[in-house]
């Protein structure tokens, strides 16, 4: 059985160091006079329904905020119109460049602020800087000791979420924070690994949480306090913390469900017939609940029979349909649900590997007027970007050659980043593959060196008109959509 040293990142996104340019090195120091909280502090601050908003930063007209994992929708479509099409042939202008230290997950981008997490040497770090110029604000850290099990990276593998005037970061080690957007004041904490006796997972913690009315709900996973197990490859067993929804305000745990451990997918929201839903793809498969009160309404199993496997492509909810998909074993599914039951529209599970629909690593697909797009395979040599009839899963068109790749839909266009750093702006056609423009991105307007190295993992995020994407040491931002003139 090869082991998974080829699995690529997951659903856990960005993290980074901001700045304005190449010449800052990833151990950017706190804001003279800010604030510097640590893991060791007591709460400085206290967070109330109707707190003040911090003030807006941002100059640009029009376009929206990306305040969490794939964006404002949770799905990695930006409602922003107008962009830069063909591109230039050294690509979108260049805006501002920073580099990084370890983690694999993006930025999220609030009221002019952009929050990169990353860790730097033994520390992990939230930094917040102005998200049109890389202008440092301040920064947070904390100590870290996470190795991971496979030598991949040891920083965060989650995105921040900002909700209002609070940021909340959920640490690959397990520490769950949250702070005040504004200044980095800590509000509260808690240790889910101590809580709830969570054993380390594959590659740690990489499903970024969600918020729901007053509820910050995450992954959690835990286990048994007597569970012998060390971490994931010896099978614990889980203990009714497989989800758990915390009061966004003070960190108090507001219900625990499920047997599931965790795995690298997010929780996905969505209303169906009036009725609000969160949909976890757990370790184990499925799991549909009410988000306010956690009741479940049903599980689905969904997983390869190996243990070395995980799953890491959010599900996608289109009306009452949900799809599910995975890389290791069975595939994808669509299922129809409904209160206290789900049903098979169609599935993988029966097909052999050649056959099968689509088969998600750690990319989230992206539906567009009955069709799906995403990236099908588990290694980079077999990958393929595909598009599938939704409602049969039939396959319409796939490329080979582009790497594993993960997608951003703006305006009818796709912005495609291959793990190799090559960006392309491909054409929505359900008929063919439409390539409407290709760049790799290098310094000095295209002649000096690369600005993303290997490995490009994680989805590409825009936020009033400005494309972030990172590589493995360093996050670009571009000006994809130009401002119009007054």
């Amino acid at each position: 059985m090869r082991p998974l040293r080829d699995f690529r990142c997951l659903c856990f996104l960005f993290s980074l160091g901001c700045g304005v340019g190449p010449e800052n090195a990833a151990e950017a120091p706190s804001t003279p006079g800010a604030h510097p909280p640590s893991a060791s502090s007591v709460a400085t601050v206290v967070a109330r329904p109707g707190d003040p908003l911090p003030p807006d930063l941002g100059t640009r007209s029009g376009g929206s905020d990306w305040p969490g994992f794939l964006g404002p929708s949770g799905n990695s479509v930006s409602p922003e119109k107008g962009l830069l099409a063909p591109w230039p042939k050294a690509g979108p202008p260049l805006v501002w460049q920073r580099r990084l230290g370890e983690g694999y997950g993006m930025p999220a981008i609030s009221r002019g602020r952009l929050f990169v997490f990353d860790r730097v040497g033994d520390r992990a770090r939230l930094t917040c800087c102005k998200s049109e110029t890389g202008e440092l604000l301040w920064t947070f850290a904390y100590p870290t000791a996470y190795q991971d099990l496979y030598g991949y990276s040891g920083g965060p593998r989650c995105s921040p979420v900002v909700d209002g005037e609070r940021v909340y970061i959920y640490g690959v080690e397990g520490l769950l924070h949250c702070l005040r957007a504004e200044d980095g004041k800590l509000i509260w904490k808690v240790d889910t690994v101590a809580d709830f006796h969570v054993r380390q997972n594959f590659f740690g913690v990489g499903s970024t949480p969600v918020i729901e009315g007053d509820l910050l709900i995450a992954q959690v996973g835990g286990s048994p306090p007597d569970d012998p197990a060390p971490n994931a490859r010896f099978g614990p067993k889980g203990a009714d913390s497989g989800i758990v929804a915390f009061d966004k305000y003070t960190g108090k745990v507001r219900y625990q469900v499920t047997d599931e451990l965790a795995s690298y997918a997010s929780p996905v929201l969505a209303t169906i017939d009036g009725q609000r839903w969160c949909f976890v793809l757990a370790r184990g498969g499925l799991v549909g609940l009410r988000p306010a009160t956690g009741k479940i309404e049903f599980r689905y199993p969904w997983r390869a029979r190996i243990l070395e496997s995980v799953n890491a492509s959010n599900p996608v909810v289109v009306g009452k349909r949900v799809f599910i998909s995975e890389t290791y074993g069975p595939g994808s599914a669509l299922l129809e649900v409904q209160p206290g039951a789900c049903k098979e529209i169609w599935t993988d599970k029966d097909k052999g590997i050649r056959d099968k629909s689509m088969r998600c690593h750690w990319n989230t697909p992206i539906y567009v007027d009955g069709y799906l797009y995403g990236c099908s395979g588990r290694h980079a040599e077999e990958a393929e970007l595909r598009c599938l009839e939704w409602g049969s899963g039939t396959i319409r068109w796939r490329k080979r050659g582009l790497t594993r790749t993960s997608l951003l839909l703006v305006d009818r266009h796709f912005i495609c980043l291959g793990e190799d750093g090559v960006l392309r702006l491909l054409k929505v056609d359900p008929n063919r593959y439409q390539e409407v423009s290709r760049v790799e991105l290098r310094a000095d307007g295209g002649r000096g060196e690369p600005l993303l190295n290997e490995p490009c993992w994680a989805a590409p995020i825009l936020s009033h008109g400005l494309l972030y994407v990172r590589g493995a040491d360093s996050l670009v931002c571009l000006e994809l959509i130009p401002q119009t003139k007054p």
